[in-house]
This record gives C-alpha cells, structure tokens and sequence, in this order.
C-alpha cells in the first residue's frame, strides 16, 4: 500500500541517530519544537535556555522516553564569553557537533518610526551574534563534516509586518549572515540555511486572535503555522539528502506567502 493512503505513522529517525545537536533558545516554542523533533530522531540534544530554570526542567521532562538523549545548559548566547564557555562545555561532554540551531531571537514591538535604536540595536544583536561570534567554533566542533547549521528566520525579514521593525530587520540580516557563511563554510562540509516562517499557531496563548484567523484563512494549507511544522523542515535540512542546500532560505508557512 503506498504511504500517501496511511495516516502518519510518527517521525522517522532521518537518518540522524547519534548526532550531536545544539538549540538555542530550546526551552519554549519553536525551539522546544525542534529539540524534541531531533530528540526523537534519536539525536543528543543540548537544549540551550538563558534564563528560566523552570523552562528548561519542564523542556527535558517533555523529552523524557524519546529515543534520543537530553540535557540543557544555561547560556546567554548572545554574551560572547557565555556562548564560548557553552560551546567549549558541549565540546567537552560530546567531542563534536553535528547540527547548530539558531533560534534564540529578541522583539520589542516598535514602528520603525520613533523605534528605540538601542532596542532595534538588541534584536539585532540576538539575531547575529550567536552566528557571528560563534562560527569558528562550531566549524571547529564539526571539523571533518558532516555538518549543518541552521537559522530560525521570519517573513518580517522580507515583508513588513506591522510594529515588527527591530525583528524584522534583524532576520534580513540574520539571512544575509547565513549566505556569507554557507560560502565559507561549504568546502569544510558544513551547509548553512535558514528556515522562515510566518504567524506561529501558540494556541490559546496565539496573540490577536483576530489576526491570527484571518492569516489562517488565508493560508493555501487551510490554518497557520505550528511549531512543529517549522521543526520538520529544520530537521529535513539536518539530514544527508539536504547536503548539496547552502545558503538557502527555506519558506515553512503553508503557502501563505505565495498571497503576497
């Protein structure tokens, strides 16, 4: 019988069982998401959080029974002297990694008209440092490849999105970033990507409710975006099949983009 008259018979392991994966921002959301969807690809899973405790507890009793393996660590990946001791840390306890998700990102709603610098400062900063400043080692933690990176980025980062400046903006830069390093970090076998998305489904906690039923309306796939949808095309990118992807951007939004 084909698989196309099946109901979904749960996630396969990818053919990513053993690997070590590191995912910022890994306790709530998107992140949590993606932890648990590698997790139960059978990865080791270093959940990264900066600071509730609680987050992350909660986070490893979820992935508790999958076949993978979990720990978090505490680091503000954007203190450049806390992502080094966080990467130095998973170096220590695995020897390698595998696959680096960048996820942890910051927004103030703000107009870009009398949006606060220091603020738009902030989100950009969240969005590009973990990358920028953690490169060389993750290249270094991956040496001999295989090797995959990738972003969580925004349909901000192309449209405008209403009070979404500082975000916005900072997910452009954040794709342009994953361009430059998927060129020199290709020859070391090591591919960089990004996944965006649009409105994530947060169920009761969804904000304006309003909006999110009219964008779900209007998505082709009948209804928005889960985190889980953004989780599986973060891990297809993690995969072997996905090696000959660099510095792409890979749209997860149920066609929504394709209304404009």
């Amino acid at each position: 019988m084909s698989d196309l008259g099946r109901s979904d018979p749960g996630p396969s392991d990818l053919g990513l069982a053993g690997k070590v994966a590191l995912v910022t921002g890994a306790t709530r959301g998107v992140g949590l998401a993606v932890a648990r969807r590698l997790c139960a690809a059978g990865c080791r899973v270093v959940l990264n959080y900066a600071r509730r405790e609680a987050d992350a507890q909660q986070a490893l009793e979820q992935l508790a029974g999958l076949p993978g393996e979990a720990v978090a660590l505490r680091a503000d990946v954007t203190d450049h002297e806390q992502l080094a001791g966080l990467l130095a840390e998973v170096g220590r306890r695995f020897g390698r990694l595998d696959i680096f998700v960048h996820n942890a990102a910051r927004w103030q709603p703000a107009a870009a008209l009398g949006a606060d610098p220091a603020s738009v400062h902030a989100d950009l900063a969240a969005a590009l440092d973990p990358l920028l400043t953690g490169a060389p080692a993750v290249a270094e933690l991956m040496a001999g490849g295989p090797g995959r990176i990738v972003a969580v980025s925004s349909s901000g980062a192309r449209s405008v999105v209403p009070g979404y400046v500082g975000a916005g903006v900072a997910k452009a830069a954040l794709e342009g970033l994953v361009r430059y390093l998927a060129v020199e970090l290709a020859d070391r076998r090591i591919a960089v990507n990004a996944v965006s998305t649009a409105k994530i489904d947060k169920g009761a906690a969804t904000p304006q409710p309003e909006v999110a039923a009219v964008l779900a309306a209007r998505t082709p796939a009948g209804r928005l975006t889960t985190p889980e949808d953004v989780a599986d095309a973060v891990a297809l990118l993690c995969t072997a099949e996905a090696g000959w992807i660099h510095g792409q951007v890979i749209t997860a939004d149920g066609g929504l983009s394709l209304r404009g």
